[in-house]
């Protein structure tokens, strides 16, 4: 990669990039490619990330488990800090758009310390979510190969650890290379995928309402607004519980943000795509929950949603009783389609934030290199999928709960690195707060709102981790795995970042990023 140190003038360009925000500081040009994605595509990226099929599947489940009948009103309470965040997000990038998002935004806000450990925090985050997508692509596959065959002997290939393992990896590997390849590919795969699962997703949920209006099952439940009062919850703890499984579930929407530099519009499109995907996706929770809980209740028996032999894995157990033996393998087909299509979006933010830090001297300069042909940051991308592998393989070894426990992490992660983002807006943006009640709100009120709700998440999953029995209740050298999995890869990150340091001084001395840097639009 070539880096350069220049004042640009009216009209130039760098690296085929045009500087914004400004004629001075220090111009990265990044390499990636302009006009792949429209509004409709940033949209279906972000929904296709969040995986709201695969995410249905894992969390409905342990929701219900966490606060019973009111998981609707977890679902909404999860989602108004999202809301409040993706206003921040959308500001931040019409001022600067910049693939790095969160990473850059905060080190312009706060300094480079802090805006590192928010990057660390994304990257790590994805890693999680990856190594949970391809174990559950994985299991589905052997689920839906049972199926198709009415072979349970395949099914139960699945519970083989080296098979299971192998296939991890397989699909991580396919996953990587299509994401190798570009926006374009990953684009076109998307559509399908994303059509595929919300159409599937439509179905059960019209089936379960019919199932509770015929009273199919003993276990069903007649519809209460009652459902949607979360102060009903019997505890703060299972609120915090159900509220982390919550913001897990709409995690992932920012990946329309991380391309902002290869969308047409990249300061206003963006930000539009992410709330569009943040609606259909409370849409969705809210009509499953409620269809669900009606069908066959929250309790802990039989098809009830609490039952915790089931609760980590839902559809598996309702795709057959709810909607019968032929179109319950579509709902098999719509989750493997839902964990395989976001298994390979996501891959966009952690491989652009890991460019951007690794231009901006905040990681090694390897990463930095963009593909001549494919225009995607072709090193970082493959780190991504190493990683990945490896922290499956590693904690699938460790942990038979690996799966519920990293979705319990995953959820300290998001409020860590989305907080310091809604964190950093208000700050960015202090001096334009009084200019109109417009700016007050979405740069400034919506924000911090946000921020400290998701705060308040962080500090409280942080005090309730010290219990060896929150998540599943295993342990890892007698330590809760889920206080090891959150809490010791920030740690890691602090290590990380003081090793980083040492080699790239002139980060984290101010002088490579500042907020007089000027953001880049790439150029055709």
């Amino acid at each position: 990669m070539t880096q350069l140190d220049v004042r640009p003038q009216a009209g130039d360009t760098v690296n085929g990039a045009t500087p914004r925000g400004g004629s001075d500081g220090d111009v990265r040009g990044k390499g990636l490619g302009k006009g792949s994605v429209g509004l409709v595509g940033s949209a279906v990226i972000g929904i296709s990330t969040v995986a709201p099929v695969y995410c249905l599947t894992s969390t409905l489940g342990s929701t219900a488990g966490e606060v019973g009948v009111q998981m609707p009103a977890v679902f909404l309470a999860g989602f108004l800090p999202m809301l409040l965040v993706a206003f921040a997000y959308r500001e931040l990038n019409k001022a600067m758009p910049d693939c790095g998002t969160s990473f850059t935004w905060t080190v312009k806000a706060f300094g480079p310390r802090i805006g590192w450990m928010c990057g660390w925090g994304l990257v790590i985050a994805t890693i999680i979510v990856l190594s949970n997508l391809a174990g559950v692509a994985t299991s589905y596959f052997w689920l839906l190969l049972g199926e198709i065959t009415n072979n349970p002997a395949i099914s139960a290939l699945d519970d083989n650890k080296l098979v299971h393992i192998a296939t991890c990896l397989t699909l991580i590997a396919a996953a990587t290379a299509i994401s190798y390849r570009g926006m374009t590919a990953t684009k076109g795969v998307q559509y399908a995928l994303v059509g595929l699962q919300l159409a599937v997703l439509a179905i059960f949920v019209a089936m379960a309402f019919q199932k509770a209006s015929a009273g199919t099952f003993d276990t069903g439940l007649d519809f209460s607004w009652q459902w949607m009062n979360p102060f009903a919850v019997e505890s703060m703890a299972a609120f915090t519980a159900g509220l982390s499984l919550s913001i897990f579930m709409y995690w992932g929407w920012d990946a329309c943000l991380a391309t902002n530099e290869e969308t047409t519009g990249s300061a206003k499109t963006p930000g539009r795509a992410s709330l569009i995907a943040m609606v259909v996706l409370v849409g969705s929770y809210l009509a499953t929950g409620i269809a669900a809980q009606m069908a066959v209740g929250s309790g802990t028996e039989g098809l009830g949603l609490g039952n915790p032999e089931t609760s980590d894995n839902v559809f598996a157990a309702l795709a057959g009783p709810v909607m019968g033996p032929m179109l319950g393998i579509l709902l098999f087909v719509a989750v493997l389609a839902s964990a395989t299509a976001s298994l390979q979006t996501t891959f966009i933010p952690v491989a652009r934030t890991v460019l951007a830090m690794s231009t901006y001297e905040a990681l090694p300069p390897s990463y930095a290199k963009v593909h001549p042909k494919f225009k995607t940051p072709g090193r970082a991308t493959i780190m991504a999928g190493v990683a990945t592998g490896v922290f499956y393989t590693v904690m699938t070894l460790l942990s038979e709960n690996v799966l519920t426990d990293t979705i319990f992490a995953l959820g300290l992660m998001i409020c860590f690195y989305y907080s310091l983002t809604a964190f950093a807006c208000a700050w960015y943006f202090r001096g334009e707060l009084r200019k109109s009640t417009r700016d007050l709100f979405f740069k400034g009120v919506f924000p911090v709102l946000g921020g400290l709700l998701l705060a308040t998440v962080f500090f409280k999953t942080l005090i309730d981790m010290w219990n060896p029995s929150y998540g599943s209740g295993s342990t890892v050298f007698g330590v809760g795995s889920v206080f090891i999995i959150g809490v010791g890869l920030l740690l890691l990150g602090l290590v990380v970042m003081f090793v980083t340091e040492r080699r790239s001084p002139a980060f984290f001395r101010g002088e490579v990023l500042t907020k007089s840097t000027p953001s880049l639009v790439v150029q055709d």
